[in-house]
């Protein structure tokens, strides 16, 4: 199906266009990166890679959460707890980002927690063709641990960061594309 030609969609498609030049066969794993309301653009970029004929998968590092009891065995959680220890990374490499790279038949899980009812995730297992894209949002994905793992990263400039991760990880300096969606309707690049 062809998407409208909106002024969101052509950048969409210049954005797909800039990642599929450095990776235009294979496995491919992009993070979309902000402090808040990436999974609409998350969505979209989806989209435009079906629109190109790939078969796209989406993710969000909110199904990825630690269970409170473990984010708040200390006391009340604070915004640099919140940082450190909210997600479960160990959990998202081992059954979506590893998995999710082997290709072939192995099969990967878009989510292992449901933060609002504070349970793990019944596991359902999906499988993609060999030249699929997953395409995962969320805060904090430029940072040091996960910066390895992704064929490309979008950050979205116009969401507020927490300080603490613009001080430690300086997400801006290693996105590999800088886009301000503050208008969802016309966004656009970012240069440095």
């Amino acid at each position: 199906m062809r998407l409208p030609p909106t002024p969101r969609v052509l950048l969409l498609r210049d954005v797909v266009g800039t990642i599929r030049a450095h990776a235009p066969v294979g496995r491919v794993v992009v993070a979309v990166d902000g402090g808040g309301g990436t999974a609409p653009f998350a969505d979209d970029l989806a989209d435009v890679f079906r629109e190109g004929g790939s078969d796209a998968v989406r993710a969000s590092i909110g199904d990825f959460h630690r269970s409170r009891a473990d984010r708040t065995r200390f006391g009340r959680e604070t915004p640099e707890d919140y940082y450190r220890s909210s997600f479960d990374y160990v959990t998202l490499r081992r059954v979506l980002l590893d998995p999710f790279r082997l290709a072939g038949s192995a099969g990967f899980q878009t989510a292992a927690f449901d933060e609002a009812r504070d349970v793990p995730v019944e596991s359902s297992w999906e499988t993609a063709g060999p030249d699929a894209v997953l395409v995962i949002d969320g805060e904090f994905l430029l940072r040091p641990e996960l910066r390895g793992e992704w064929s490309a990263s979008v950050l979205l400039v116009n969401a507020p960061e927490w300080e603490l991760y613009e001080a430690e990880a300086r997400p801006r300096a290693f996105a590999d594309i800088l886009v301000d969606d503050s208008d969802p309707a016309d966004p656009a690049r970012v240069s440095r």
